[in-house]
């Protein structure tokens, strides 16, 4: 049976906090719905309404012009381990990209990633927790270094003309704003 809360509690905070992945779902108007698997310490809560994450730069960009057309999003943690358990927080998100001015006041609860596309804010208006007896054991074996490698490789100049050539529209054709002019 799923369970639903208005705001995140203690024992939500701690079963995200121990979790090394978590998923990002979106979808347009119309087009592909987006999920994308996220990790490498991208995630902090700021209240208990309110989360933040990094989006390092990556291959698509489905999940800023999803946002940027109408804000719906879901986070979804799940357990790989003995105590069964998923979570999953709703709400209302926002990017922030490296021309906005609150970029900075975000950036600082990260450490300094060369990849680093857009800041997401997400407004949690509902927390839903429900079993995961079918979820896999897995174990956690580290995180994957290659996107990290690649972008300090390519530079901070490098990525942004990868945004350009590869991160201005989702794979529908919508804009994603990572350019002010954009």
């Amino acid at each position: 049976m799923a369970d639903f809360f208005p705001a995140l509690e203690q024992k939500h905070r701690d079963f995200i906090d121990a979790q090394q992945l978590f998923f990002v779902g979106t979808a347009g108007v119309s087009g592909r719905v987006n999920v994308s698997p996220k990790g490498i310490d991208s995630f902090r809560i700021l209240d208990p309404t309110t989360v933040l994450w990094l989006n390092l730069t990556g291959s698509g960009n489905e999940t800023a012009g999803h946002v940027l057309e109408n804000g719906r999003m879901t986070i979804m943690f799940c357990s790989f381990e003995k105590q069964p358990l998923i979570l999953r927080l709703y709400g209302e998100a926002r990017a922030v990209h490296e021309y906005d001015g609150e970029w900075d006041e975000y950036a600082a609860h990260f450490s300094q990633h060369t990849g680093a596309r857009q800041y997401f804010i997400l407004s949690v208006d509902t927390v839903q927790t429900s079993c995961g007896y079918g979820v896999p054991l897995y174990d956690y074996a580290g995180e994957r270094k290659t996107l990290l490698n690649y972008a300090d490789k390519k530079g901070r100049d490098g990525i942004r003309s990868y945004w350009t050539e590869k991160n201005e529209q989702t794979i529908d054709g919508q804009p994603t704003g990572i350019h002010k002019d954009s």
